[in-house]
């Protein structure tokens, strides 16, 4: 789960590393008030939303004077976002943070991630700071230290000095550093995340370090250990179908095809996507009802499939271990029926009570098509969804 900046600040913030002072803002006269109870005279205003490159994108503007944060908040507020990490459809600004401006004599970057080769936590530093994690590995390799380190999240004294020496950090500001990097690793752990970045981690005129932008992403699986964390959740940043979907515990990714599926086990899901890509179309979604779901559960992931006005066809493929290949069946006819579904299902199904499964089927009078393999399944698939 990502959270926006202003929620990351806040957990940083609980670790003592230092953060300018901000506060958020959902409309003009939210806005006007932080910048009364902040004290600002000039301002630094974000939009907030799950995606990187917000500057670029027009969304982080300089208010000169205190009535420019108004003006500001009014057009940054509703903002649509486009980029290429929000795909063509965009995300909503739908709030703002309004923070104090900080003079920069110089920007770093710190993070941390998990190595899914190596099975640790990788702390992740460079002394070129401000700019994407991805393009100073492009253009200064030299300039990126990569360390793995602890699970307790304890940086050890020699990767302390390694890491200071690294960034060029001495006297105060190799202590000032230090500790941020071993919070930093130490929320890393605590929080259960998968990315926490600090870009940039900036050097004031006066000596001071301080995080100007925070970006942090939870492992889903481990938000029932973090409760505080998870009530963060934003469904406006997702698509109406991944926000349904998470409401019935069900595993949903919108995609930009044009065929809708339906999988039970992430594994045989992304061979179903891979096998329609294979003949040559491409899937609307990725859709796990998981081992065990109910007829409910189907139903609505049913729902959620034929609300994406891209699916121009319907593959489900199901191999019915703990599922039962008739309580499938069960689930996506009764939502067929009250959808009054009009573009054609395939169904490849094997397992536990499969003939009781295709009888249902074939009794249903929808347009409903059983394949005997995913091979078959696919092409037919395809071809349906080409009007053939």
């Amino acid at each position: 789960m990502n959270l926006h900046e202003y929620q990351a600040k806040k957990i940083l913030k609980k670790y003592g590393i230092p953060i300018p002072p901000f506060g958020v803002a959902s409309s003009v006269e939210e806005a006007m008030r932080v910048a009364h109870e902040l004290h600002l005279v000039q301002a630094v205003v974000k939009i907030q939303v799950h995606a990187g490159g917000r500057g670029k994108a027009g969304g982080v503007k300089f208010a000169k004077a205190q009535n420019q944060i108004a003006e500001i908040a009014k057009a940054l507020i509703g903002m649509k976002m486009v980029n290429e990490q929000t795909g063509p459809e965009g995300v909503v600004a739908h709030q703002v943070l309004i923070s104090s401006p900080i003079d920069i004599a110089k920007e770093y970057y710190i993070g941390a991630v998990m190595d899914r080769n190596r099975a640790v936590p990788i702390l992740i530093a460079s002394p070129e700071g401000g700019m994407e994690i991805e393009e100073i590995a492009h253009k200064m390799p030299d300039k990126i230290l990569k360390m793995p380190f602890s699970s307790d999240g304890k940086l050890k004294s020699y990767q302390i000095l390694r890491l200071t020496k690294f960034m060029g950090w001495t006297g105060e500001m190799a202590k000032k550093g230090a500790f941020i990097a071993q919070e930093l690793a130490r929320c890393f752990i605590e929080t259960d995340a998968s990315l926490l970045e600090i870009n940039p981690l900036v050097q004031t005129p006066e000596g001071e370090i301080v995080a100007l932008d925070a970006k942090l992403a939870i492992d889903d699986n481990a938000l029932f250990r973090q409760p505080e964390i998870a009530s963060f959740y934003d469904p406006t940043q997702v698509s109406p179908q991944e926000a349904a979907a998470k409401e019935f515990d069900l595993a949903y990714i919108a995609m930009h095809g044009d065929i809708g599926c339906m999988v039970n086990g992430a594994g045989l899901a992304m061979a179903t996507m891979d096998i329609i890509q294979l003949h040559g179309s491409s899937p609307a979604n990725f859709l796990d009802v998981g081992g065990g779901a109910s007829k409910e559960k189907v139903a609505e992931g049913f729902r959620i499939i034929l609300s994406d006005p891209k699916v121009k066809a319907v593959l489900v493929n199901i191999f019915g271990g703990i599922m039962n290949c008739a309580t499938l069946a069960e689930g996506v006819i009764h939502a067929a029926k009250e959808l009054k579904i009009s573009v054609p299902i395939v169904v490849r199904m094997e397992g536990t009570n499969v003939d009781e499964g295709k009888r249902l089927f074939r009794e249903s009078h929808l347009k409903i098509t059983t394949a005997e393999n995913l091979e078959q399944a696919a092409k037919l698939a395809v071809h349906a969804s080409r009007g053939k």
